[in-house]
């Protein structure tokens, strides 16, 4: 049975317990026990290297709270123990009085440095509890997960894609595609035209499940044997921040971020917006900011007042806050709505000026319509920015896949593989152009209209027009007598 055959067994057993509702829940419970799982191969595998090093190696979990001890206990020859395995109304009193509490604490602990693992761990399950109803379901859950084996890094690697797809399949449960997926042929395009490198500091502020500094990892761990020591665990600890407003989407970044193999990502709770952009200095700023913030939502006059440019528009208050925490040289890529490009009232116009007269905006990426669908229906675009001067030409590029997104057609890599390829060289095609800042306008209107696109417009004579309104009129008329001659003869 693949692993994904066993993900989806469990789904099955999960959605017969009473405490389970939807897709959402079973994403959750599934994700905490596999992490569990997980870090009980993490630790096994970190006490193995001890021995081999010679250098001592103190276990983040106790003896009694290991997966090995309460979830799946083991005779000397392997099987399961049947006298000390726990099931039904024992297990389930022992995780929800036992384990959550004992996990739980890790945040609170005094002594625990916030970059270390064991304090990652305590913010993971400070916003978990255990939902599912039934100790024989949870007992069922816990025997098809022990069969995995994240010691195994083809494992780890189908693991990785697996948990996508329920990340995926939380966003379209719940409606929020935004908040727990972007469409990874997206990501991806973004990433690889960004290009990070080691050293440099990876940012999203609105990071959701962690997607865009998932990717950046796996597009720096490809080339991971020619990385120093010093600059793998730069990537380790001190590569990945993010900041996330809700606790279910924080859990699931957290824990994302952990099961794709990165050992202590820098990851908050809490509202971006709620920062005052004006205390923000150079120390505070990252080399390569990715991101797609929330869009449509409405922030109160008490978070406005943190920004220079005031709105209740989400979109224009995440701008600013990118366009302040960028790094003098450094590189951002954001998702927005199309109505940034071409809004013009004072703020929407004010945003774009500072971005403009500021900020290196060389390319927008126009998206095609339907690549959040089922879940918005926006049309959006990808602004590609730098802190390297005032802009002096924007490169466009309109995406435009021959057949129509739908949530069974969703965009594929193939679909922005020209975009990416074209990128750097920013060459003139049917698909793509360039346009002068100089000509866009004091409205900062920056929407893509394509040139190959624009028809002439042909102007005809005054007597022109009213002879052709003359004969769609003798047409209509003609239309009205053949119906009325139809209905008179019924």
């Amino acid at each position: 049975m693949s692993l994904q055959q066993k993900i989806d067994r469990i789904t099955d057993i999960l959605r017969r317990d009473d405490g389970i509702s939807g897709a959402m829940h079973y994403t959750e419970q599934t994700s905490w026990v596999l992490f569990l799982k997980f870090l009980d191969d993490y630790e096994a595998e970190k006490e193995d290297e001890a021995i081999l090093s010679g250098k001592p190696y103190q276990p983040v979990l106790d003896e009694e709270h290991r997966w090995s001890n309460w979830a799946c206990p083991k005779t000397p020859d392997g099987k399961l123990d049947i006298n000390r395995v726990r099931t039904g109304d024992d297990l389930t009193d022992y995780v929800n009085k036992e384990l959550f509490p004992y996990l739980k604490n890790f945040a609170n602990a005094t002594s625990a440095d916030p970059k270390s693992f064991t304090y990652k761990i305590g913010g993971i399950f400070q916003y978990l509890d255990n939902k599912v109803a039934s100790g024989h379901t949870l007992r069922e859950v816990l025997d098809i997960i022990d069969t995995l084996n994240f010691q195994s890094s083809d494992e780890m690697f189908e693991l990785s894609l697996v948990y996508e797809g329920l990340l995926q399949n939380m966003g379209d449960a719940g409606g929020y595609a935004g908040e727990f997926y972007t469409p990874r042929a997206v990501v991806r395009a973004m990433v690889k035209v960004l290009d990070p490198r080691p050293g440099q500091t990876i940012y999203d502020a609105a990071a959701g499940s962690c997607g865009f500094l998932v990717e950046v990892f796996d597009h720096l761990k490809a080339n991971k044997s020619q990385l120093t020591t010093e600059q793998w665990d730069f990537i380790q600890h001190d590569t990945f921040f993010g900041f996330e407003k809700t606790s279910l989407a924080y859990v699931m970044g957290m824990m994302n971020m952990i099961l794709h193999g990165i050992e202590s990502p820098n990851l908050f709770r809490g509202n971006t917006l709620t920062q005052n952009i004006r205390d923000i200095q150079e120390k505070d700023r990252y080399d390569i900011i990715l991101a797609n913030p929330p869009f449509g939502g409405k922030e109160k006059s008490q978070i406005q007042q943190n920004f220079p440019i005031q709105s209740n528009a989400t979109e224009l208050l995440f701008m600013q806050h990118f366009m302040k925490t960028l790094k003098t040289g450094g590189k951002a890529a954001i998702v927005i709505p199309e109505g940034v490009l071409f809004q013009t009232n004072s703020a929407f116009k004010q945003v774009k000026q500072e971005l403009l007269e500021n900020f290196n905006l060389h390319t927008i990426l126009s998206l095609p319509a339907g690549v959040f669908l089922p879940y918005s229906g926006v049309k959006t675009n990808v602004l590609f920015f730098e802190r390297s001067g005032g802009t002096s030409d924007v490169w466009y590029y309109e995406c435009e896949p021959e057949q129509k997104l739908t949530k069974n057609k969703p965009i594929t890599d193939a679909h922005l593989a020209e975009f990416v390829e074209l990128y750097n060289s920013r060459t003139t095609t049917d698909r793509s152009w360039t346009v002068s800042a100089s000509k866009l306008g004091e409205d900062y209107d920056l929407s893509a209209k394509n040139p190959a696109k624009q028809k002439d417009t042909v102007h005809l004579a005054p007597n022109d027009i009213l002879k052709q309104i003359r004969i769609k009129e003798q047409q209509v008329a003609g239309l009205l007598d053949e119906i009325e001659q139809l209905l008179a003869e019924t």
